[in-house]
């Protein structure tokens, strides 16, 4: 791998999401070595991911080069590698570019797309977790109105024109009202020769309400919101089978669909080599104490979606979102020099600072500890604190001007098939 030795001792994380970036910054130019490795050169800012699918971003403004984040810290080293397993035993990884030494390892590797084991799915389905799937389906739903547009078959079109996403939680409703958007300010615009009476937006939820993370109130605002976009909702539906073009569902509900985009849950991402004891079976997340050190292993640490850490508060671990993953990775720093001094750790505490999603224009519900709203308001806070969250100035002013522009011209400005997609 090339990375000159060091009297510090050797940090290596594995992931340069919220977490490992995180963790990152609080290391920079302390007497430590640190390697950054990860498959991508960038880091995601994944609660944006919808509006890169939906024509509304580049998705250069929500990415930023993980060498960039390094830039000033002379003690840090980026590789671009996948890690194909951990060797506890000799404090070696094995990658795709080589093996690497560690002092201290920390798995920041986040999650992935759950289809629950249904193969179908997974083959015929567009999941929505990295940059180039959002890409993906963005090509997909502008490909899909190209080909409606030239369809002599009624049902035909329709299947072009009938959206179903699976999953009503925030990532889901977030999309739906998206397209949604699509449906309403676009299509009238661009496709003169289609109805866009024609299309239709179908959100599938398992549960008997949409977002269950959230509490009711900013469900059955949510819910509200995406009935008044058009969007149909279908609550305590799972889907059983997806073969490309007719979906299926544990009730009578079969739709004709060439496009399933699938919001449906996630699953951690593991890497091999550490004891199976560590893990937990259905999550895949790796079981940690209050200062993230895995299960079994003393100088081997977890952070963010990947890792389990079961409190009083939180039993099952802490929600799979950005917060918790960024206070660990900073936390995590801090012990990190605490324990190459040989000094007392700090015990994470998780601080929530609420949960919010947006479903449109001027259209959003917050829930923070002593307060819960929707409509414009929420809608206006959401757009402050993710933007505030953007990783670069350039990313937060590219962000600005892009929101500014859609909001006066009813417009999505992206709507670029750069890349054909093909199933």
């Amino acid at each position: 791998m090339n990375i000159p030795k060091s009297e510090f001792p050797r940090i290596v994380i594995i992931g340069g999401g919220f977490a490992g970036v995180n963790l990152v910054k609080v290391l920079a130019n302390k007497a430590v070595q640190v390697v950054l490795l990860d498959k991508h050169n960038y880091h995601t800012f994944q609660p944006l991911l919808y509006q890169v699918s939906s024509s509304g971003l580049e998705p250069d403004s929500i990415a930023y080069p993980l060498r960039k984040v390094i830039k000033k810290h002379r003690n840090s080293f980026f590789r671009l590698a996948q890690v194909k397993q951990i060797n506890a035993q000799s404090k070696q990884i094995e990658t795709d570019i080589g093996t690497l030494n560690y002092d201290y390892l920390v798995i920041a590797t986040g999650t992935k797309t759950n289809f629950f084991g249904n193969e179908t799915i997974q083959k015929n389905s567009m999941p929505m977790k990295s940059v180039p799937q959002a890409l993906n389906i963005r090509s997909l739903i502008l490909q899909n109105f190209e080909k409606a547009a030239i369809s002599h078959s009624k049902e035909e079109r329709q299947a072009y024109l009938n959206f179903v996403i699976v999953g009503g939680g925030p990532t889901g409703v977030e999309l739906a009202g998206a397209i949604a958007e699509l449906k309403n300010h676009i299509l009238p615009k661009d496709y003169h020769d289609l109805n866009s009476e024609d299309m239709h937006i179908h959100l599938l939820e398992g549960a008997d309400r949409l977002l269950p993370p959230m509490s009711e109130h900013a469900s059955e605002k949510a819910e509200h919101f995406l009935k008044s976009l058009g969007v149909q909702i279908h609550k305590d539906t799972f889907v059983k089978d997806y073969d490309g073009q007719t979906v299926t569902t544990n009730s009578d509900l079969v739709m004709e669909t060439a496009t399933l985009i699938w919001a449906a849950g996630v699953t951690g991402a593991p890497v091999k080599g550490l004891n199976a004891e560590a893990l937990v079976d259905k999550a895949n997340r790796y079981r940690v104490n209050h200062f993230n050190q895995i299960e079994g292993y003393q100088d081997v640490f977890a952070v963010g979606d990947i890792a389990l850490m079961s409190t009083e508060a939180y039993p099952k671990g802490h929600p799979q979102v950005a917060q918790p993953a960024i206070q660990q990775g900073r936390l995590l720093g801090k012990n990190l020099l605490k324990l190459i001094k040989k000094k007392p750790m700090q015990p994470f505490v998780y601080k929530d600072k609420g949960s919010m999603a947006t479903i449109g224009r001027n259209k959003a519900v917050v829930d923070l500890k002593h307060f819960k709203f929707g409509g414009f308001f929420a809608w206006f806070i959401w757009m402050f604190i993710h933007l505030m969250s953007l990783v670069g100035f350039r990313n937060r002013v590219i962000v600005f001007f892009n929101w500014t522009y859609n909001y006066i011209n009813f417009d999505k400005a992206a709507r670029l098939i750069i890349r054909p997609f093909k199933k």
